[in-house]
């Protein structure tokens, strides 16, 4: 099933947390692909914030929405990702955008996310490597939602 995920780091070394990030999905997922890394401002977080580094990666995986979202926050936990309360700082954040044309709404799991199609640092990156890839929900691809912005 084809995949987007979102990855960002506001903490530390954010270019090697999403590194890190990044090799470890090319464990499990097939057909990796991507984005290279923006740097952007923070959007709707508390106090003074670093700027993030974004970016977005697609492959394919063999098993659940359920099970990819664990192992994305095992990765997190692996950065030292902590959640002292929400919009904190982060070391390393990985949002699970699109499971193919699968949508979820059950505690703990949304897909596609919520907000991710008003945000520009989630579809800069990913318009980069999934331009034709689509949101089942509004019906329209990954270049149009940025169009759309």
């Amino acid at each position: 099933m084809p995949v987007a995920i979102a990855l960002g780091s506001n903490v530390g070394d954010r270019a090697a947390h999403l590194e890190h990030a990044v090799a470890r999905l090319r464990g499990v997922l097939d057909g990796v692909r991507v984005s290279s890394f923006h740097e952007t401002i923070p959007v709707a977080m508390r106090g003074p914030q670093g700027l993030f580094l974004n970016a977005a990666l697609v492959g394919s995986s063999s098993g659940t929405p359920r099970d990819l979202l664990n192992l994305l926050l095992a990765i997190e936990l692996e950065r030292g990702r902590a959640r002292p309360r929400a919009n904190a700082a982060r070391t390393l954040d990985l949002d699970l955008i699109l499971f193919g044309a699968v949508q979820i709404d059950e505690p703990g799991l949304v897909v596609p996310h919520l907000r991710f199609r008003t945000r520009r640092f989630v579809l800069g990156p990913l318009v980069e490597i999934a331009p034709d890839m689509v949101d089942p929900l509004s019906g329209l691809s990954v270049a149009e939602l940025v169009a759309a912005l």
